[in-house]
């Protein structure tokens, strides 16, 4: 009777503690790389499930059946070299396991860093997501316009985000629609996302980078591209130029709203050129050398 009533509070707990959890947004996929991450980590979590209850299952029987020996208080048991076939059970299933989520996670991650499925033949929108203490900047090159902890982007259309750091180390990600991959000051990381649905969605920095890492957030709005269109106009028209002045103010460690300007820091002060999907999109100093380039990121990133 004890052993029941142990066991219904053991699951009454469970049953508690599931029931109390958010849905987790990586398990919630609005674009096609968010969900084969998604279908990745529930395969892993269904094999990880399928290894404990045997673990366990094998542990209760052993418990069950071996609690107390039969055998004389003087017996010895008889000396075993061992069991082939055992030794190959145990030796064997791991490795296969291994060997096949290694697969599966080679064959993911070969699917998430190139465009898209379904996107391959459309040109995509190309972003360039930089961060300094403790603030996203978002430019459009192609639109000529900046957000500053806030990014618009239009649904069925593949996006190609250019990752850097005007300050230390830090992960863009936005769960529901990929994983996250790291922004760093010495050069450009490529990353390839898509939104299928419209909607509102969190985008954060990943990785620790100060005492103001908890609010180096931003948020996502998804939405169809005649209406994103819609919304590039309206910025022209309205917003203020991004000065080089007012880019050095934002640069400052610190927190800010969000802002929104004609204009992009590409112009004045490009990202590192060359390693891993780098390019200079400015005009102003198109003819300096990477030297120079490099020198003149360097001195703001330490302002």
């Amino acid at each position: 009777m004890r052993k029941k009533w142990s066991f219904l509070s053991i699951v009454f707990t469970i049953v508690t503690m599931l029931t109390g959890c958010e849905p987790l947004l990586v398990l919630d996929p609005k674009g096609p790389q968010a969900e084969r991450q998604a279908s990745d980590i529930m395969l892993s979590i269904g094999i990880m499930s399928i290894i404990v209850l045997a673990v366990f299952a094998i542990l209760i029987i052993m418990l069950v059946k071996y609690r107390a020996s039969k055998q004389r208080d003087d017996y010895e048991p008889p000396h075993i070299e061992g069991n082939i076939w055992i030794e190959v059970i145990c030796v064997g299933i791991p490795v296969l396991i291994v060997a096949y989520l290694s697969f599966v996670s080679v064959q993911s991650n070969n699917i998430v860093e190139s465009a898209p499925k379904g996107y391959e033949d459309k040109e995509p929108l190309i972003v360039y997501a930089s961060t300094s203490n403790w603030k996203w900047h978002f430019s459009y090159p192609e639109e000529n316009i900046e957000t500053v902890n806030y990014l618009y982007i239009p649904t069925d259309r593949a996006l190609e985000f250019k990752l850097y750091s005007y300050g230390p180390i830090t992960s863009f990600w936005i769960p529901q629609l990929g994983g996250q991959k790291y922004a760093m000051s010495d050069m450009v990381n490529t990353l390839h996302l898509a939104a299928d649905v419209p909607g509102e969605y969190m985008g954060r920095n990943a990785n620790f980078s100060g005492k103001g890492f908890a609010e180096n957030t931003f948020n996502v709005k998804a939405m169809p591209e005649s209406e994103f269109d819609d919304w590039v106009d309206e910025v022209k028209k309205t917003a203020e130029p991004l000065t080089e002045e007012k880019f050095d103010e934002l640069l400052k460690p610190g927190h800010v709203g969000q802002s929104t300007y004609t204009g992009t820091h590409l112009e004045f002060m490009p990202p590192p050129e060359g390693e891993n999907g780098g390019h200079n999109h400015g005009s102003s100093n198109s003819e300096k050398s990477a030297d120079d380039s490099h020198e003149e990121h360097s001195n703001h990133q330490h302002h």
